[in-house]
């Protein structure tokens, strides 16, 4: 990623990483998985070398790679990433926490690409439950309590 930006503020900053990203999103929006998963892997990797393993901003970057991974049909490095954030943001965040749960809802996502509709179900009505308990009826319309075949980027 050669940009005035990334030129100016070096490969590891903060800005020129989120950056990274973004753009690694829109390719994921655009179907580019090969192009996606490259500057996913590159922002995850630098992310863990700056930021440490369970930052958030990692997290966040790890867990676009195995959406990315999933949109490939690469279920087992898909699931390997997912269940790895998920279980940082439990241990750093909580069992409650949107994050977490957010978490939760993008490896049932992947268990239901599979059609492990089980295994799905019951992460998914955990997420449910949570939200109901924590946030209320309400907490139950958030979108990333909803399956969606696109993972939340957190």
């Amino acid at each position: 990623m050669n940009t005035i930006k990334s030129l100016k503020l070096g490969l590891d900053h903060p800005d020129t990483l989120g950056n990274m990203s973004n753009l690694a999103n829109i390719f994921s929006s655009q179907g580019r998985w090969d192009e996606a998963e490259k500057l996913h892997l590159e922002a995850t990797n630098r992310r863990k070398t700056t930021l440490g393993l369970d930052h958030p901003d990692t997290l966040g970057s790890m867990n676009n790679l195995a959406s990315t991974y999933t949109n490939q049909g690469r279920w087992d490095e898909a699931e390997k990433l997912q269940v790895e954030v998920m279980e940082k943001r439990k241990a750093k965040l909580g069992l409650d926490h949107p994050d977490f749960l957010t978490s939760m809802n993008n490896l049932a996502s992947t268990f239901m690409q599979q059609g492990r509709l089980d295994e799905a179900g019951e992460l998914l009505s955990e997420v449910m439950d949570t939200r109901k308990t924590k946030l209320g009826v309400m907490g139950l319309l958030c979108s990333s309590c909803t399956y969606s075949s696109r993972p939340s980027s957190r």
